[in-house]
């Protein structure tokens, strides 16, 4: 205990060797125990390397009360267990993505007639209304502008762009409702 103390006591003094003396007595012996709880050799030795790093940058503000192997290996732990976590979390996630695009891409035949039936009312519709209406729509719709910058862009104030905008909405719901109907 008395030799962990005078270590983390010249590591916080700035003396690098003591931290290089460190580092190069954990540093195999730490990637080997993140490896076994990541399952991986680069992440393994990207969270050592974050520790050590973590560890001298910030040797003033960290208090060691145990024996500095055993926080070494305690922030290891902590550290993969953690990455798993992220990982865990990423693939859910890309397996979600993967799943609802498998929904999405491979609709029945049905499904793509009424698709297609559906985005051809739309369409005209739109090409029924006023030119400014149709402009506004396509601005916001497919370039993703927001009201305010169509509203500078055309020389209009925003309620002007809000109206237009609703406007729009209830004629292209109002075509949709019918076309339901008709189904």
């Amino acid at each position: 205990m008395l030799d962990d103390l005078f270590v983390w006591t010249k590591i916080k003094e700035g003396d690098i060797k003591t931290f290089e003396q460190v580092f190069k007595l954990y540093y195999f012996s730490l990637c080997l125990y993140a490896s076994g709880i990541t399952g991986s050799k680069d992440a393994a030795e990207e969270i050592v390397q974050n520790l050590f790093y973590t560890l001298w940058k910030e040797r003033d503000s960290l208090q060691i009360i145990r024996s500095v192997k055993s926080y070494l290996y305690g922030a290891v732990r902590n550290q993969a267990l953690q990455y798993g976590e992220y990982n865990n979390v990423r693939e859910r996630y890309r397996q979600s993505v993967l799943n609802a695009k498998g929904t999405l891409t491979d609709p029945n035949p049905e499904e793509q007639l009424e698709n297609k039936e559906l985005e051809e009312l739309i369409n005209r519709t739109l090409r029924k209304l006023p030119e400014r209406r149709r402009q506004i729509f396509r601005m916001h719709r497919l370039e993703g502008l927001r009201y305010k910058e169509i509203a500078d862009k055309l020389s209009l104030s925003v309620k002007t762009i809000e109206a237009e905008m609703t406007k729009t909405y209830r004629t292209l719901r109002e075509e949709v409702e019918k076309y339901t109907c008709v189904l």
